[in-house]
């Protein structure tokens, strides 16, 4: 069953067209990689499918959803890890979560066992009177991605999920991620530069290349579609959108965030 889909799907910022007539559908229980390198559009097609953003033309569904006309049903059923640190470090991580239960309006008779079945579930019931600021950066991600899942949404947007997390953190944050596709059956629909990552957690990839799909498929097919044995999804994606330009608009300021980003999560 589709849960995702977009039709000619465009944001132009002026003259720039950041995504260009982009049409794709997600199944249920899917991962989904958005591949590309900076400034090919994948935060701002994340931020349009979030409804932080209006489409300039062609749309979207969430759910059976509208994201430009129906954008409270969207957001009720999506949760939204943003590629910068949204916790607070000043609470802890049963407090954080009790402000986002808050947030979702979940029943007050409710909130505590659902605040720390959330906790359990990723792995931070130890962590839960702990300043966040003391986290290290995995364990900080896993509390933003129960945050994201308190509401138990029907699909999770994940924007580079991993930037800046060690080998050891980001395979934690996978085998939580994963358990919760396996357990519950949440669509993940992310973005992602390592290229590892997306070749062994997604079904599907689509890699895009100056605001355009320019591939789409299993990494397995897309590998073979090189016709070499042993073809990596780094070759998919050198073939695909290694001609973008190291100055190309945006270039600074992604590479600015992530770095960033980056110290934040230590």
């Amino acid at each position: 069953m589709t849960v995702l889909d977009t039709q000619a799907l465009t944001r132009r910022f002026g003259t720039l067209t950041a995504v260009d007539a982009l049409t794709i559908a997600v199944e249920a229980g899917e991962v989904f990689g958005l591949l590309g390198p900076n400034g090919a559009g994948k935060t701002t097609v994340i931020k349009m499918l979030t409804t932080l953003l209006p489409p300039t033309s062609g749309g979207a569904r969430v759910g059976g959803y509208d994201v430009a006309r129906r954008a409270r049903d969207v957001r009720r059923i999506i949760g939204y890890v943003p590629q910068l640190v949204s916790a607070d470090g000043a609470l802890t991580g049963y407090e954080n979560l009790l402000v986002f239960a808050k947030l979702y309006d979940l029943p007050r008779a409710g909130r505590r066992s659902r605040v720390f079945d959330a906790l359990a579930f990723m792995g931070l019931t130890d962590a839960a009177d702990k300043l966040v600021r003391d986290y290290s950066g995995g364990m900080i991600r896993r509390l933003e991605i129960a945050e994201a899942m308190l509401h138990r949404p029907r699909v999770l947007f994940l924007d580079e999920p991993t930037v800046g997390l060690d080998p050891l953190a980001r395979k934690a944050v996978w085998d939580h991620l994963d358990r919760l596709r396996r357990d519950h059956g949440t669509t993940i629909f992310l973005t992602t530069h390592f290229m590892e990552e997306a070749d062994s957690l997604c079904s599907r990839v689509a890699i895009m290349h100056l605001g355009r799909v320019a591939a789409i498929g299993s990494p397995t097919d897309l590998k073979a579609a090189l016709g070499g044995a042993d073809a990596t999804l780094d070759d998919v994606f050198i073939h695909h959108a290694g001609s973008m330009l190291d100055g190309s608009a945006g270039g600074y300021r992604d590479t600015a965030r992530a770095r960033r980003t980056a110290r934040r999560l230590g």
